[in-house]
């Protein structure tokens, strides 16, 4: 069974830092896609920035794009977050997401099948 735990948020000032990590087991995920999605309150949730499988292949929401950096390892089967020039509109939950398969996208919440229980993220202005 898969599990994913996330770690890392918290409460920051705004263009403050976090690193978000996720830790997957159950299995090996070195050969499929992982990514970051967030819901903010009466809001659905969106994607946030998402890896290929080698993390060679990125992609960003153009509200993230140049302050959130993906990242993975995957001998350790992690993936990692890391936010700077943090703003009040990103106050969160943020999820981590892994394929059960290989899939061509990797783009859209429908591409992913499994989630982890998110992590608060609150940016206080």
């Amino acid at each position: 069974q898969v599990q994913l735990v996330e770690s890392g948020g918290g409460l920051v000032q705004a263009g403050g830092s976090l690193r978000l990590s996720c830790a997957a087991s159950g299995r090996s995920f070195s050969n499929r896609a992982m990514g970051w999605f967030r819901q903010a309150p009466g809001k659905e949730r969106e994607a946030v920035a998402t890896s290929n499988w080698s993390g060679g292949n990125t992609y960003y929401a153009h509200f993230v794009r140049g302050r959130f950096t993906i990242s993975r390892d995957n001998a350790k089967n992690t993936v990692y977050l890391q936010m700077n020039s943090l703003k009040p509109e990103d106050t969160a939950v943020y999820y981590c997401a892994v394929q059960a398969f290989p899939r061509s996208s990797w783009y859209t919440e429908r591409d992913f099948d499994s989630w982890g229980q998110g992590t608060q993220v609150t940016v206080s202005s």
